[in-house]
Formats: structure tokens, C-alpha cells, sequence
């Protein structure tokens, strides 16, 4: 099965990564999946399906098979990333940052950083119990955030006010943000991934989606210059503020492995301060140290320790 000349980049930028992809040429099979090419292709990294019968897969027109997960992943970095004073963390929903990075968060408090949560929605659209008044459930959600940051060490959490499940990048949702970012003027923030993550979709809910590209326009251009949102500064006395370091969280692409294990159990205790949404999962812990688990492994980390990634990237 020879590989098509033509280069990766050819390759959609969304496919998810043409870095892991390779184009082949002619198909594997006449319109369909069933062939069973390689047993070394896997479908993503970092999947452990050996047996996929996906490993080769049709994408706007090409063949595309997926390299080795161990020819492309490399290990997740764990060197110490120095703390900083201020850290403010901008979500799409109240639950958002302890599925997340609720270790990190303790381990960053941990270090002396105070760390402010900007939560743009109220979770209105969550909940599994059908008796609860619809109308009770922003206040609902908004108290179990408040009382999960205080697991964590985070006092300071703020509310947007958007509805949950229709959230879109907005300008005044970008001014909103940028608000925040100028009165807290952190040196990190921590959000969520624009990019779509096809091996964890339901970390690529569209509110995500919309929560990290409105936040990254935020931090860049928006709050840095004196020019954007103006009001901000005439109306409110707030002067832009550069924010040099970004964490991102459940994208495609970690380059950075936080050691959690001696946060773990702080990162239980927000999650179920989040009643509405997990008092039903008797799997919670294991599912929860599961993802850690995973994560430690790929960081390279030792036998029973825990992690969470991200991509961190700096803006100058």
C-alpha cells in the first residue's frame, strides 16, 4: 500500500492532526472500511484499539491511515513550570475546570497563587434530576462552583451570566472576558481547547469550543490593547494587561503533564460538591483516576502516580 507523494498538509487542518496522518494511494478497498490493513496502525494516538477496523478512514476525499501512536506521541513534558502570582481560569460551564484540572488548580493554590475562576455560563441546561424546577438550577449550579473552587483553595469565582448550550464568540462576549481579565490581570490563565478533540468529544462540547476561542481572543489581541473595548478603560478605569502564559485544557495536541497525585483527593471533593451532575456516577473515582492514570503513563511518569495536560503557550 504504497503512500501517495502528496504532502500531509494536503491534509484539513481539522483532520484531527495531519502531523499523525499519511495519505494513501490508491484506497485500501472499494468505497468501504472493511479492509483490515496493518496490525501496527492505530486509529488515533494515544487510542488503544488494536483491532479497529477503522485504521484507514475516507475523509473529504482522501485516505488517510493513521502512524503508529508510538512513532508520533511523544511523552508528555513534566519539568517544573514556575509558579506564578495571579492565575484566572475562564470556563464555559460550573464543572468545566474540576473535570479538568482540578488537581492542577490545588497544586498551583498549593504554590501561593491566588486563582480566579470566570465561569461564563450557569450550567442551566445540566441536571439529571427531572424534579428540580428548571428555573432552580442556575443557583444550584452556581453555589456547587463556588463550594467546589473552596475544595480547591479558589475563593474568588465569577459568573458570566450566559445561557448554557447556545454560547457562541461574540464581541460582547469577548469584551466580557477581556473585563475580567483587566480587573484580575493574571500572569496565567487556563481555559478550554477551540480545537475539537476527536478522541474525547464530550471534552469538545460546542459551549467549550465557543468558551476557548472567545477566551483566546480575548487574551489576544483584545485585553492587551488600549484600543479594543474601549468602554473598559473610559467607563471602568480598566488599562489593558498582557497575559504572557496560556494553559490549555482537553485539546488535541498536550505537550504538559501536571503530577497530581497528591491532589486527587481535593479534585474528588470539587467534583462531588457538583451534586447535580455526579451524585449519580458510582463510577466517579474510577473513572476519574482511570484518565489520570492514562495520562501519568503517557507522561512517563512512575508506576500509581497521576496526572492532567495541557498545551501551555506563551505569548509575547
Amino acid at each position: 500500500m504504497p503512500v501517495d507523494t502528496r504532502s500531509t498538509s494536503a491534509i484539513p487542518a481539522r483532520f484531527p492532526d495531519p502531523s499523525f496522518s499519511r495519505v494513501l494511494d490508491p484506497p485500501p478497498s472499494c468505497g468501504s472500511h472493511t479492509r483490515e490493513p496493518s496490525p501496527e496502525w492505530r486509529p488515533f494516538r494515544g487510542v488503544r484499539h488494536e483491532t479497529s477496523p477503522r485504521r484507514v478512514l475516507r475523509y473529504r476525499g482522501y485516505w488517510v491511515a493513521m502512524t503508529p501512536a508510538s512513532e508520533t506521541s511523544p511523552a508528555l513534558s513534566t519539568d517544573p513550570v514556575p509558579a506564578v502570582d495571579r492565575a484566572l481560569v475562564v470556563t464555559a460551564h460550573p464543572d468545566d475546570v474540576d473535570f479538568g484540572a482540578g488537581g492542577t488548580v490545588a497544586h498551583w493554590v498549593s504554590q501561593g497563587t491566588e486563582v480566579t475562576y470566570c465561569v461564563i455560563t450557569d450550567g442551566d441546561a445540566g441536571g439529571f434530576d427531572p424534579n428540580v424546577p428548571r428555573e432552580q438550577i442556575p443557583a444550584i449550579r452556581r453555589a456547587e462552583q463556588v463550594a467546589a473552587g473552596a475544595c480547591l483553595g479558589v475563593d474568588d469565582v465569577r459568573f458570566l451570566g450566559y445561557r448554557d448550550g447556545s454560547l457562541t464568540v461574540t464581541m460582547g462576549l469577548r469584551r466580557d472576558i477581556s473585563r475580567v481579565i483587566r480587573q484580575v490581570r493574571p500572569q496565567r490563565m487556563l481555559i478550554q481547547s477551540p480545537e475539537r478533540n476527536w478522541l474525547r468529544i464530550q471534552a469538545s462540547h460546542p459551549d467549550h469550543l465557543a468558551s476557548g476561542e472567545a477566551a483566546l481572543c480575548a487574551i489576544y489581541p483584545d485585553a492587551r490593547n488600549p484600543f479594543a473595548h474601549t468602554e473598559l478603560l473610559s467607563d471602568e478605569g480598566l488599562a489593558d494587561w498582557v497575559v504572557p502564559e496560556v494553559w490549555i485544557m482537553a485539546g488535541p495536541q498536550p505537550t504538559h503533564a501536571v503530577d497530581v497525585t497528591d491532589f486527587v483527593e481535593a479534585k474528588l471533593a470539587a467534583l462531588r460538591a457538583h451534586a447535580s451532575q455526579t451524585a449519580h456516577m458510582d463510577d466517579l473515582e474510577a473513572r476519574i483516576r482511570g484518565w489520570l492514570t492514562s495520562t501519568a503513563e503517557h507522561a512517563g511518569l512512575p508506576a500509581g502516580h497521576l496526572a492532567e495536560s495541557f498545551q501551555i503557550v506563551h505569548i509575547h
